[in-house]
Formats: structure tokens, C-alpha cells, sequence
């Protein structure tokens, strides 16, 4: 059976595949093999803040976009399919991303005796590093509540998953809309202060 014909076997794959690299490369050269803490913190805190802001990026540049389109083609198929099948599948992988994304960030930083140092963004700017990853941390939290108190309970009465007027829907599309377009715009500092952090600022 191939395990690329089904998304589950697809991420055993990978783990596996990673798993290999991990434990063939730690052996190499190495006596005994130790546990690296931080770097399955940072492993999967990376392996999941790509799925959650790939699922943001595909919202506000292909799904809501393409969603006005077929609204406005008259004599097209809509779309229903979209709503139906796509985005509640979409959603879901979604906000447990960025539960996990989340989640692990933390770790991560706990693990490396950062997370106060984040917390108060380099003790108000005396360390570079805290400051910046500490920028990262907020804007994920941020984003973190905008996903489960604005997007999602919104989500849930545009696509009819609990009741709700048409009233109660147009306003669910416009705090939804207004909630997503917001994270989309926080997810480029976002990206910028997780990855300068370490390697440096552009300028």
C-alpha cells in the first residue's frame, strides 16, 4: 500500500523519515545517544507554526478571495463545496496549529531558560534576544486568541456549524474577516522576530 495515498501515512512517512535522519545522525561519531530537549521543542514548534500560518496564508490569499469570486459569478458552481468540505477541514488543522504552535513556543523557551526574559521583551530592551523573540511571543499570543475567541466562534456561524440569523452571520463575516486579515498582517513581524532573533535583523 502506498503511503502517500492517504494524509495520515503521509505524516507517519515524514516522522519516520525524520526519525531516521535524527537517530542516523546522532550516532555518528557520538558514544551514547542524549536527548536534546530543545531541539524537539524547536523541531516542533517550527513543524507546526508552518502548518497554522500556511493555513492563514492560504485563507486571506486563495480561500476568501476565491469564495467573492464564485459569489460573483452568477452563473457559476459557488461555493457551497468550498464551505462545505473545505473550510471546516481547514479550519480545524487551523486552530490546533496554532494551539501547538503555541504551545511548543513556549517549551521552547522554558527549555532554554528564555521564557522571562521573552515575557518582558529582554527585561524592557537590555537583552536583544529577549527582545525580539519576546516580539515574537506576544504576536503569537495575539494571534493565538484572535483564532479562538474572534475567528473561530465567528467560523462557526458562517458555516452554519451552530445556529444563526442571516443578521448574525454578516457580522460573523465582517469580526471573522477583520480577525484573520489582522493575524495575516501580525504573521510578517511575526516570522521576522522568530527568525532574526537568532541569525539577526536585516539591517
Amino acid at each position: 500500500m502506498n503511503p502517500l495515498t492517504s494524509v495520515t501515512a503521509t505524516i507517519v512517512t515524514g516522522l519516520i523519515l525524520a526519525l531516521l535522519i535524527i537517530f542516523g545522525i546522532s550516532e555518528m561519531g557520538t558514544v551514547g545517544i542524549h536527548f536534546n530537549e530543545l531541539g524537539l521543542a524547536r523541531w516542533l514548534h517550527i513543524l507546526s507554526g508552518i502548518m497554522w500560518i500556511g493555513l492563514l496564508y492560504y485563507f486571506n490569499v486563495v480561500q476568501v478571495p476565491g469564495l467573492a469570486a464564485a459569489a460573483a459569478d452568477k452563473g457559476g458552481p459557488g461555493g457551497a463545496g468550498v464551505t462545505k468540505y473545505i473550510a471546516p477541514r481547514a479550519l480545524l488543522w487551523f486552530r490546533w496549529a496554532a494551539i501547538v504552535t503555541w504551545l511548543t513556543g513556549f517549551w521552547y523557551l522554558g527549555s532554554a531558560q528564555q521564557f522571562v526574559n521573552a515575557l518582558t521583551l529582554g527585561h524592557g530592551g537590555q537583552d536583544r534576544y529577549g527582545l525580539i523573540i519576546g516580539l515574537g511571543m506576544w504576536l503569537g499570543s495575539i494571534m493565538l486568541f484572535n483564532v479562538w475567541v474572534l475567528i473561530w466562534p465567528h467560523q462557526q456561524k458562517i458555516l452554519g456549524l451552530v445556529p444563526a440569523t442571516d443578521e448574525q452571520k454578516a457580522r460573523s463575516r465582517k469580526i471573522a474577516l477583520l480577525a484573520s486579515r489582522t493575524n495575516f498582517a501580525l504573521s510578517i513581524p511575526l516570522i521576522l522576530c522568530m527568525a532574526s532573533a537568532t541569525h539577526g535583523l536585516p539591517l
